[in-house]
């Protein structure tokens, strides 16, 4: 790279029903050119959906040899069919100056920390453990043990907040997303970033 400053890779992730999707949706809409990161799937297309537009579609053996060539920043396998997030395309995206971000849960976020410890991980809080599970209650589709079960999990996930970067509350979504930017901004800044640029500067004169 020479004109371009290499993107960041933001990762963002909370316990369910936190808002993940709404915030990322948000944040999208407001900042265009952020790269929404595609995953891979060995799951068939569904109508309308399109590759690389809504995930790399993949087929099982094809999957397995992007794991064997460490070419998946993480992965699981759901339902039959495996998912995951392609290391190619982050590497690209980077490469091309645009910043990327990823929305996934918590055991994969911290799946890709351990390929990509130089992303930017971001752990979305519940404005209390009461109004998460009023999100969770508010879906209607999840019975009383299940919601037990998801409250249990959640605890055990912001225990994990600790290996991340940045926390922020999503009390109101455009609230979370102006603080999102703002981490995004400042991590553009970052010492050691424009130390970086400066040596590649120097290389090109000499």
């Amino acid at each position: 790279m020479t004109s371009k400053d290499r993107g960041i890779l933001i990762v963002l992730s909370g316990p369910s029903g936190v808002g993940k999707g709404t915030v990322c949706k948000a944040l999208r809409s407001c900042t265009p050119e952020l790269i929404y990161s595609v995953s891979a799937t060995t799951r068939e297309p569904r109508e309308g959906e399109v590759e690389g537009v809504n995930y790399f579609f993949k087929s099982r053996e094809q999957f397995q040899q992007l794991i064997h060539d460490d070419q998946v920043l993480e992965w699981a396998e759901y339902v039959g069919n495996y998912y995951g997030t392609p290391r190619k395309f982050v590497e690209d995206t980077l490469n091309a100056g645009k910043d990327i971000i990823l929305e996934i849960e918590v055991q994969g976020a911290l799946k890709v920390k351990q390929k990509f410890a130089e992303g930017v991980f971001i752990f979305l809080l519940p404005p209390s453990m009461d109004e998460l599970e009023n999100r969770i209650v508010g879906r209607g589709t999840e019975s009383e043990e299940s919601i037990r079960s998801r409250m249990s999990v959640a605890m055990d996930e912001i225990r994990l907040m600790e290996h991340y970067d940045y926390a922020i509350v999503n009390d109101r979504v455009e609230n979370a997303c102006s603080r999102i930017k703002s981490i995004i901004e400042a991590e553009h800044c970052r010492k050691d970033r424009v130390v970086s640029k400066i040596k590649q500067w120097m290389a090109e004169v000499n």
